[in-house]
């Protein structure tokens, strides 16, 4: 695949990132214009490796066609390339953007070199297919007379739409949000994923003829809800996409009270008051002149750390209470496992730009949130931790702080739409349903995504909604042509 001596002639070159000091003053998206010059070279270090383990069960999670894409990259057959990763990816524009490139990891480049840049080369296939007019309705020409309600719009339950729509089924979503995305919508900041791209999505999937509705919380009591039985009674098939919204809190002394918020609150007002009214109407959490403390890593941390550097905020520390992970792979850490090692995200660059530094403090717990007679926020009492997880005697410091982000990760499902369905849960209060099969204990009810598997990436979600439907549609119809 690409050029047979590519990858021992050219090394590794990422597009970059806008310069920090100059993105870090709007929420415009931090890419650069695609290159395709470069993408082209780059293309060509894909190897004819005789097993793509970028496409194995350590690879990509929807099996992307990457060998071929690169090829046809490299020859500059654009448009096939773009239908290539239409093949195994409903929303390659999303997670060019997003995903952790799992891919790279699995990259037989990547053993002895730099991995092929998997994900710029899908980006950049993405947009360019949008920018060329590539992507366009499909509108099924034969329906069937089975209808399927999806409850949550994020990437799960938007593949699963996509594709159960694609064979003729007649499909709603049920959103709770005021705007159809889920996690795509009101989780990832805007300078990572522009809404624009969700929007022009919901519209080409709306003149497919999927049905969407929002402000609709299905098990809900407000006045556009609806009942989960009046739901399951009215359809042949309801899978439930829900994610897993339900996040982990630190329970520490004075844990209650202003100045404590979980990462999701932080970043969904944000983007909600940016789309409503460009933050004018300031609805939101605000950063702007406090210090601030960001509990976890990870993107939501990072998330985190890039929204509070756009506020303005006055000081920056992130805490992990994990310790700093090396530079290369460990010995139980071997390709083509992911590799777990140091990495400098956006939001860490960004904050070495505002403040000199990096803003991550690592093996740090937290022991007790400090607050005024009146009850504000003013600090953190924190004590360093070992590889164990075991306090280290001595270590305890005092960090002041007038917010505090918890991005701790998710415990799974919010159950009050399982309170009249009492559909079986998994050790980890998971709706429980084998994966590929995706069936739960009631036999109208499928589930995918976070909500089945836990908290999870945007590319393993796109997965678990293209297994479900494939499943569905076997269930319905007997057989089915779905990947």
């Amino acid at each position: 695949m690409g050029k047979v001596t590519g990858f021992k002639e050219h090394e590794r070159v990422v597009e970059p990132y806008r310069p920090a000091k100059e993105r870090v003053i709007d929420f415009k998206e931090i890419y650069t214009d695609h290159d395709e010059s470069l993408l082209n070279t780059q293309a060509s270090r894909c190897m004819n490796c005789g097993v793509p383990f970028c496409q194995s069960g350590e690879g990509c999670p929807v099996y992307n066609l990457i060998p071929e894409w690169n090829d046809l990259v490299y020859n500059e057959k654009w448009e096939e390339a773009f239908n290539r990763l239409l093949k195994t990816n409903n929303f390659p524009e999303v997670t060019g953007r997003v995903c952790p490139a799992v891919c790279e990891g699995a990259c037989v480049l990547g053993i002895t070199e730099s991995p092929v840049t998997i994900k710029n080369l899908e980006f950049a296939i993405a947009d360019k297919g949008i920018e060329s007019g590539w992507l366009k309705a499909v509108v099924p020409k034969v329906r069937t007379n089975k209808k399927i309600a999806i409850v949550g719009s994020g990437p799960a339950g938007l593949s699963a739409a996509q594709q159960l729509n694609s064979v003729g089924h007649s499909v709603e979503v049920f959103e709770r949000a005021d705007r159809i995305g889920g996690l795509m919508m009101y989780g990832i900041p805007n300078m990572k994923l522009d809404k624009s791209i969700i929007d022009m999505r919901i519209d080409i999937m709306e003149k497919e003829g999927i049905k969407f509705h929002t402000n609709c919380n299905i098990g809900g009591s407000k006045k556009n809800d609806i009942s989960v039985n009046r739901l399951v009674e009215s359809n042949d098939i309801v899978l439930l996409t829900t994610g897993a919204t339900k996040p982990r809190d630190l329970q520490i002394p004075n844990r209650e009270g202003d100045g404590v918020y979980f990462a999701m609150e932080f970043l969904g007002q944000n983007t909600k008051s940016l789309l409503d009214s460009k933050l004018s109407d300031e609805n939101y959490i605000d950063a702007k002149d406090k210090n601030v403390i960001v509990i976890g890593g990870g993107d939501t941390g990072n998330d985190c750390l890039g929204t509070s550097l756009r506020h303005e905020c006055k000081s920056l520390t992130n805490f992990e209470i994990m310790p700093e992970l090396p530079q290369d792979r460990t010995d139980n850490n071997p390709w083509p496992l992911f590799p777990r090692i140091y990495k400098v995200d956006y939001g860490h660059e960004e904050s070495r730009e505002v403040f000199g530094k990096d803003p991550r403090e690592y093996s740090v717990s937290g022991k007790e949130f400090l607050r005024d007679k009146n009850g504000k926020l003013t600090g953190i009492k924190t004590i360093k931790v070992d590889k164990d997880f075991k306090e280290i005697p001595g270590t305890e410091k005092i960090w002041r702080a007038d917010l505090v982000l918890l991005a701790m990760g998710f415990l799974g499902p919010e159950h009050y739409l399982n309170e009249n369905l009492n559909l079986d849960l998994d050790e980890r209060s998971n709706f429980k349903a084998e994966h590929n099969v995706h069936k739960t204990s009631h036999p109208k009810i499928f589930a995918a995504g976070d909500c089945r598997r836990g908290q999870s990436l945007v590319v393993w979600a796109i997965n678990e909604g293209r297994a479900a439907a494939r499943e569905i549609d076997l269930s319905l119809m007997g057989q089915t042509t779905l990947e």
